[in-house]
């Protein structure tokens, strides 16, 4: 009995040896992959991924399409490099890249990416600097198909950028994508590059065909502590009257001025505007209602939400009290909406007021009940308390002498747009105290 004994215990002892060393490689295996995949991560345990930069996806009018012979019946960017530059807001030493075919109409084949720094830093050239070009990879590969409506995100490449720096990068479709139905962002008032063939890795594309639009890329991101601010908005945050390849939208002015400040430098912020976009309907691109998921709630890194949009809605309802007493009723719903919805991911929303249109074809009216849905809803921006912060720009953007039209010094000439020294005006109305993390009161999600 004894012996019996002593033999089960051996056998359970020999059996406990081996299953510990068959699990021996598997943990070193795990920690090996750990290792290499995220050096940084287990150096820095506060670093997570946030957005750089990003670029709201939209469907691509016709007349925004990339230009001959680029665009054919059914199909565009057949063998062709397409270049583009971006602005960061914050630097890391990883980065990786997303791709949007949202509005695709079949799948999107990229055929090959890489990323490289912009000759004298420069944005909207065509030409690289020498020995800093990096290939991008999918899983390991150069390329992916990406299916439509999705994202495709690229792996993580040790690629240090600063804050405020321009980045190139380059893409090779080798067979297009075969649909005129096609992803971008028309308003970068940035220039990009189209040239025949690949040329993936060429210092520059002599004898290329230049636009002012971004195509596919959707955003950027690096391995940081920063957090992001996402401003959710139209062509007056897109930037029209603003200076192409200067980066001079009011939240680019916005970024120069958190940076400046050693309290706020680690503050990402990311437009997520479009010209004629607005909060109710969709117009050019899909309302803000609907997208607020895809451009903010499901973006990396966002902490805070600034919301300026509502213009476009005003504007393009009917002048008629009813008309205008329903666009008021609706946007204010949409704004708490909003509001309830981020703040259920952690994410403080900030409201701006909307500025001035008196005297602009066709939005302002003789009656002035446009004006008079503008005002209402301010009123309820200002008093509600709804917002965790109101940033009145309104307020700063007016002409005191006639507080419904701009300040003539800050118009673009069309009574609704900015010049580059208002949209400096509303990058300096926005509080620095308002991008300083502090913890979350209690209850901040039950509203």
């Amino acid at each position: 009995m004894s012996r019996s004994l002593s033999m089960l215990k051996l056998t359970v002892a020999a059996a406990l040896t081996v299953a510990v060393a068959a699990t021996v490689p598997l943990v070193r295996t795990i920690s090996h992959a750990a290792a290499v995949a995220g050096p940084t991560a287990a150096a820095n345990p506060a670093d997570h991924w946030v957005d750089t930069w990003v670029s709201m996806p939209q469907l691509t009018e016709p007349a925004n399409l990339p230009p001959p012979p680029f665009t054919g019946t059914n199909e565009v960017l057949v063998n062709t490099t397409l270049r583009q530059t971006i602005h960061t807001s914050v630097g890391g030493q990883h980065v990786r890249l997303r791709f949007s075919n949202a509005f695709g109409g079949v799948d999107l084949p990229i055929t090959a990416v890489s990323v490289a720094l912009p000759v004298n830093g420069q944005a909207g050239v065509s030409a690289i600097r020498p020995g800093t070009s990096r290939p991008v990879t999918f899983d390991g590969q150069p390329g992916i198909d990406i299916p439509v409506g999705s994202l495709a995100v690229s792996d993580p490449l040790d690629f240090p950028l600063i804050p405020q720096s321009n980045v190139t990068v380059t893409l090779y479709l080798a067979t297009g994508q075969a649909s005129t139905n096609i992803t971008s962002h028309p308003g970068s008032r940035t220039t990009s590059y189209f040239l025949t063939g690949n040329h993936i890795g060429d210092l520059d594309l002599p004898g290329a065909t230049s636009v002012a639009h971004w195509y596919f890329l959707s955003g950027v991101e690096v391995w940081s502590r920063a957090e992001g601010v996402a401003i959710l908005g139209d062509s007056l945050t897109d930037g029209r009257g603003s200076t192409t390849d200067t980066n001079n939208r009011w939240p680019d002015d916005l970024l120069a001025r958190l940076q400046a400040d050693h309290e706020t430098t680690g503050v990402a912020v990311l437009n997520q505007a479009a010209g004629g976009n607005r909060v109710l309907n969709d117009g050019l691109g899909p309302n803000a209602s609907g997208r607020v998921d895809r451009d903010v709630l499901a973006q990396s890194g966002i902490a805070w939400l600034i919301v300026f949009e509502g213009v476009n809605d005003i504007g393009t309802a009917a002048a008629t009290p009813a008309a205008q007493q329903q666009v008021t009723t609706q946007l204010i719903t949409a704004f708490q909406q909003i509001i309830t919805r981020a703040h259920a991911k952690g994410i403080r929303v900030y409201g701006a007021t909307i500025t001035p249109f008196g005297g602009n074809n066709p939005y302002d009216d003789p009656q002035g009940v446009r004006e008079s849905a503008r005002q209402a809803v301010n009123a309820w921006i200002r008093t509600s308390h709804r917002f965790d912060a109101v940033i009145d720009l309104d307020r700063v953007a007016r002409d005191p002498a006639n507080p419904r039209q701009l300040l003539p010094a800050f118009d673009v000439g069309d009574h609704l747009h900015f010049n580059p020294a208002g949209y400096q005006a509303l990058a300096n109305a926005v509080p620095d105290r308002l991008f300083r993390l502090t913890p979350l009161p209690p209850g901040f999600a039950f509203n």
